[in-house]
């Protein structure tokens, strides 16, 4: 059994297409939509090829139309980013969007699988990184073999001994210096951490053609081409 992992997708279909992985599964763990430009895409491609799909908080937000945040930096990137997705987005995608389940727990392969976006604290809000004991505080009572995370857009996997925590990073907007789509492949119980190069100038002329103030999408071009990082 192949399961292809994927998490934070945020509206990049440059990123997304540029995977082209056989697999028998795949799961997808939220955060489709917003700080890219190409929701429809996206939401198509899970649509058509999700195992099982999960909501994270940007998905919320545009589902349930809530109002943009003030501020700047990322809030303004996803403030401008959610009002384009409105103006583009059916009401099926919209639906689709806040029909996503919080959490999924599922039976694959002769392994239990959990999906959370987040934490299972806080499944759509909480932010933690690659700290062992607090996640194993986390995970009490979560029966499973793998639990699957993403949120924090940074790729990791650690063998916690009862549960193996996977977050396959972010495929369409990486926070670890490395500009590559992120993802995971799980084989017959093996996991494997994964990147691949795609054309992000495609990925800055679809954020030109929304509209974008300057400001913001230069943010947004050197998030994409640094990986995060910020300018030098």
């Amino acid at each position: 059994m192949r399961i292809l992992v994927l998490a934070d997708i945020h509206a990049n279909w440059a990123a997304l297409s540029a995977i082209q992985e056989r697999f028998d599964a795949c799961f997808v763990l939220g955060d489709l939509v917003e700080y890219g430009a190409d929701p429809i895409p996206c939401i198509e491609w899970v649509r058509q090829w999700a195992t099982a799909a999960i909501r994270g908080n940007h998905d919320h937000s545009v589902a349930q139309r809530v109002p943009p945040p003030a501020g700047s930096g990322l809030r303004s990137l996803a403030a401008q980013t959610r009002q384009q997705h409105w103006n583009i987005l059916s009401p099926t995608h919209l639906k689709y969007l806040s029909r996503l389940p919080v959490t999924q727990t599922l039976q694959l392969g002769g392994h239990r699988f959990h999906l959370v976006h987040a934490t299972p604290r806080d499944p759509m809000d909480e932010y933690l990184a690659n700290e062992p004991e607090t996640w194993r505080t986390r995970l009490a009572g979560i029966e499973s073999d793998f639990v699957l995370v993403g949120h924090t857009h940074l790729q990791c996997h650690l063998d916690l001994g009862k549960w193996q925590l996977v977050n396959p990073g972010s495929v369409g907007q990486p926070r670890d210096g490395d500009p590559r789509a992120a993802y995971v492949i799980i084989e017959d119980g093996r996991v494997e951490l994964k990147r691949v190069a795609y054309d992000i100038d495609v990925s800055v002329r679809s954020l030109k053609n929304a509209g974008l103030t300057p400001d913001v999408l230069s943010l947004a071009e050197s998030l994409l081409r640094t990986g995060g990082l910020p300018k030098s």
